[in-house]
């Protein structure tokens, strides 16, 4: 069920999509193992963040903060469109994920995906390949962390507002921290607590759920 949801997405995208609709790939020299991108001294990771700050004309933060947003997004897309659609969650682990720049950013595969359930498994999933880069993006680039766990948060929300309906509140609220309490409903939408800094470039206009956009709430009346 979820590859093919996967596959009529990538198709409605024009091919285009962060994730192999069938997540699992034979790596050809064009994938590269996203343990690489842990690396020390980090080359290959800061050469992405250059590539995304130049496309940006952005600072070099930023572009941290904005190639982050795309990798933890499609990172993330499968995992939480697998709990709404069956409750069976593909976990990519670290050692078995590949990755190769592509039209949507970055294309995530793995040579194996394990089956879970729930959202303990999206938590240890999150804890084991995400929580690392986190870490070092925010130390390179000194980004909070605060700040890219909110671009996590977003990637819970917004498939399950936009592709396939699910209580994405639920979800983040069994999350638990770090993600639980970045984003919160607004209608038919919601709002992220934390800017991804989008917002910060040059003549661009504040995303839908940005934080800057939230309505202020009125002092209650003595």
């Amino acid at each position: 069920m979820l590859t093919e949801t996967l596959q009529r997405l990538a198709d409605g995208r024009g091919g285009v999509l962060g994730v192999e609709p069938g997540l699992v790939i034979e790596p050809d020299e064009s994938w590269t193992p996203a343990s690489e991108l842990l690396r020390e001294p980090y080359a290959l990771l800061r050469r992405l963040v250059d590539e995304t700050a130049a496309r940006w004309n952005a600072p070099w933060h930023v572009g941290a903060a904005l190639f982050w947003k795309t990798y933890g997004y499609w990172h993330t897309l499968p995992m939480v469109l697998g709990w709404a659609l069956d409750g069976r969650v593909p976990v990519m682990r670290a050692a078995e994920t590949y990755f190769k720049v592509s039209g949507a950013g970055v294309t995530l595969a793995a040579t194996r995906v394990s089956w879970g359930s729930g959202a303990g498994a999206i938590r240890e999933a999150l804890e084991e390949s995400q929580r690392p880069l986190v870490e070092v993006i925010g130390s390179l680039a000194r980004v909070g962390e605060r700040t890219l766990w909110g671009s996590t948060a977003e990637a819970v929300a917004q498939p399950l507002t936009s592709i396939v309906p699910g209580d994405y509140m639920k979800l983040l609220k069994e999350l638990g921290p770090p993600l639980d309490g970045l984003v919160e409903p607004a209608g038919d939408g919601y709002f992220r607590r934390t800017c991804c800094l989008w917002i910060a470039l040059p003549g661009v206009e504040p995303c839908g759920s940005c934080c800057v956009l939230r309505p202020r709430s009125r002092p209650a009346r003595g």
